[in-house]
């Protein structure tokens, strides 16, 4: 052995190593390492807390950066011993003053600093939320990292990560408001936590689903009042209102016990994350860690001294995930998560923000933080969904999004299904191409060779009305939100039926509504793509018009579980299109349907004149050993005889009509209807999927 390899030891017991960042017990050395990435301080601290004392630090360490500090991460080696039993951790760092744009420092000796990447934080009994964001001290106000962060073993063992292809429905949902509502079903204790949506398992497997889409569980701020959860604190550790058993060693393992029983149940975990901006808002906002550890490291800066923060998120401040640090540090968050934590796939809130540089203009090319994560094998199995735009006015759907493998939310398919089935005019060429894959969106060329499963189809998402809503108000309601109904979209493609929200509705109104929903639904499964739909769609929740609840942890906020048993039709109407879709696999294909699909309208030629509301398709499963599908819609509001254009009649099986009442609106398989006769009248709003055995259409077509 050489005196280098006999000297490497000594220095790491001495000095600290850089990596990995945050703090790393180390049983053989008996110490934690800590390390911190900070390119401008000029002076850290370690602090650690005795559960006893949140105020005073039981020891401090004072970094040497002649001893401590390599390139921009400073480190530390402290031996257990030393640490008297502490069980929690922050820093105090200094640097100079704000220096220009590059240079926005916002450096204060006094805060108490959360580690970017500790795993979990603790909040004092007398954490206060106002005192990060005035002058002084906040020590004993301040959340502080958990030393045993994430110590516990947990057993993996017969743990399988699912993969789904033409079987994919995603549902997203939020983990406290699925079973917040006391009429959830589950216990008390679990309401509103992972335990809770694992007793929920059986409902999702009975449902169909087989991707859930978790909106942020990421700790955030408690006081920030954004319980949707999309004002991020940290992006190691898991949100600790959502954890049924709130000691501290074991939140990672509740978060892994609900992600290990979905797998059982082969439904995959998506998490909606948020790394374009963290909770600690603009300048008038808390200092809680990344603003005073190295703020213009982290944040995108503006030339505006009155708001030197840029704002593409919305919210206050934007990452600067052109920064090298700063992507390994979300990298880092994702191997996390995927390694550690077994998730499934990621979707990426206001991805647009990844192709900003630090002066703020766009980078048309490449998204950094998505090319480093296709670079990296061990993320390859990972389902990534980008947001493509940001809340600046950057709108990068389709191949305008640099980030060519990844799926995406479609804004398109959203709005085009919605103004169709509302009845507006010349919508029948975009609702050919949404049905197709919008391909116009994701082209197949030898160039781009995108797949239609890129295309995340849904009508309706945590951001705007449920679908009830959509059918049953023609304004949002938002006055409880606190903004004066100005917070929220405005334009959201909706129609009331005829009558502006619950109270008073007449049964024909109700009826309607019904019908609309189905509509969608129905559209929805039809299509080529990867659909999508929101938690309580189903069973038609509602927020009474609220299109923006993202303060509301309230009924307004929490799945309304009476309304299942108040509308069991809907829910079984999407249970059994569910399972059609599954059973059907030349809907949702690899590829685009291409001369497997034929269009028609109420004749041989579709109709694509501005006052058309019709369209009809035959969709040939021959080269997927499947059936045939014939499916005629009619958006306009009188009936509409269309002529079948393929077959016989007695070949042809209704399945669906979205005018009839259940059960008769979904026919189960072997007891479809037989039709008997070519010319079939539709109702006005309504849709009929008629199905033919391959060889009765071989037979018939030759």
């Amino acid at each position: 052995m050489t005196s280098a390899q006999t000297a490497s030891p000594r220095w790491a017991a001495t000095e600290g190593l850089p990596f990995p960042l945050g703090s790393t017990r180390m049983e053989k050395e008996g110490a934690y390492n800590f390390a911190l990435y900070s390119k401008h301080a000029q002076s850290i601290t370690l602090l650690l807390y005795t559960e006893s004392n949140i105020v005073d630090p039981i020891f401090e360490y004072q970094f040497d950066y002649l001893k401590n500090k390599t390139g921009r991460v400073w480190h530390c080696r402290i031996p257990f011993a030393a640490m008297q039993g502490a069980s929690y951790y922050a820093y105090s760092v200094k640097g100079p003053a704000p220096n220009g744009l590059l240079e926005w420092h916002t450096f204060d000796g006094d805060k108490i600093l959360l580690d970017p990447y500790a795993k979990s934080v603790f909040f004092p009994p007398t954490f206060d939320r106002l005192a990060s964001t005035q002058p002084g001290s906040n020590a004993g106000k301040a959340p502080l990292g958990v030393l045993t962060g994430d110590s516990e073993p947990f057993d993996w063992q017969s743990d399988h990560c699912p993969r789904h292809e033409a079987d994919a429905v995603i549902y997203e949902l939020h983990v406290g408001g699925f079973t917040s509502n006391p009429n959830s079903g589950v216990a008390d204790q679990a309401r509103g936590t992972f335990a809770g949506l694992v007793e929920k398992i059986p409902y999702l497997k009975d449902l169909g689903v087989t991707v859930v889409e978790l909106m942020p569980v990421f700790q955030y701020d408690p006081a920030d009042g954004n319980y949707w959860g999309y004002m991020p604190l940290n992006f190691f550790s898991p949100h600790h209102d959502y954890l049924s058993d709130h000691a501290v060693k074991a939140q990672h393992n509740e978060v892994r016990d609900m992600i290990k029983a979905l797998h059982q149940a082969d439904i995959e975990v998506i998490l909606d994350v948020v790394y374009n901006h963290t909770g600690e808002g603009d300048h008038t906002g808390p200092v809680y860690s990344y603003k005073g550890i190295d703020n213009s490291t982290y944040y995108l800066m503006a030339d505006r001294p009155d708001a030197p923060y840029e704002n593409f998120s919305g919210t206050g401040n934007t990452l600067n995930t052109a920064n090298r640090a700063v992507r390994k540090m979300i990298m880092d968050s994702v191997r996390h998560w995927a390694h550690e934590m077994h998730v499934d796939g990621f979707r990426f809130d206001l991805a647009s923000l990844f192709t900003r540089n630090p002066d703020g203009s766009v980078n048309a090319n490449d998204v950094p933080l998505l090319s480093d994560m296709a670079s990296d094998p061990t993320m390859a199995h990972l389902r990534l969904i980008a947001e493509p735009w940001d809340a600046a006015g950057l709108y990068q759907l389709g191949r305008a999004f640099p980030g060519i493998m990844a799926c995406q939310w479609n804004g398109r398919y959203r709005d085009d299904l919605r103004r169709f089935v509302k009845g507006d005019p010349g919508m029948v060429p975009a609702l050919m191409r949404r049905l197709y894959g919008s391909d116009d969106l994701f082209p197949d060329d030898r160039m781009n060779a995108y797949h239609p499963h890129q295309s995340v189809n849904y009508l309706a998402s945590h951001d705007g009305f449920t679908l009830y809503d959509l059918v049953a108000y023609n304004r949002k309601r938002n006055w409880a939100n606190g903004h004066g109904n100005t917070d929220g979209m405005v334009e959201n493609h909706s129609w009331n039926c005829g009558w502006e929200g619950d109270e008073g509705a007449p049964p024909e109104v109700v009826k309607l509504r019904k019908q609309q929903i189905r509509n969608f639904c129905c559209l929805l499964f039809l299509s080529n793509g990867t659909p999508m739909f929101r938690a309580g769609d189903e069973f038609m929740h509602t927020q009474a018009g609220n299109n923006n609840p993202y303060n509301q942890d309230n009924v307004t906020g929490w799945i309304d579980w009476d309304r299942l048993h108040a509308n069991p039709d809907m829910f079984r109407f999407f249970k059994l299109m569910i399972a059609f879709r599954k059973a059907h696999p030349s809907l949702a294909r690899s590829r685009f349907w291409r001369g497997d699909v034929r269009w028609y309208g109420t004749g041989s030629e579709p109709d694509f004149g501005y006052e058309s509301r019709s369209l009809a398709f035959a969709l040939h499963g021959g080269s997927q050993q499947d059936l045939d599908i014939y499916v005629m819609i009619n958006a306009w509001w009188e009936e509409l005889t269309f002529q079948i254009q393929e077959g016989a009649a007695n070949v042809w099986r209704r399945v669906i009509d979205t005018s009839l009442e259940s059960p008769f609106d979904f026919f189960e398989p072997g007891n479809e209807s037989t039709i008997q006769c070519l010319q079939y009248r539709v109702p006005g709003r309504a849709i009929v999927v008629l199905v033919r055995d391959q060889d009765q259409g071989d037979r018939n077509e030759n």
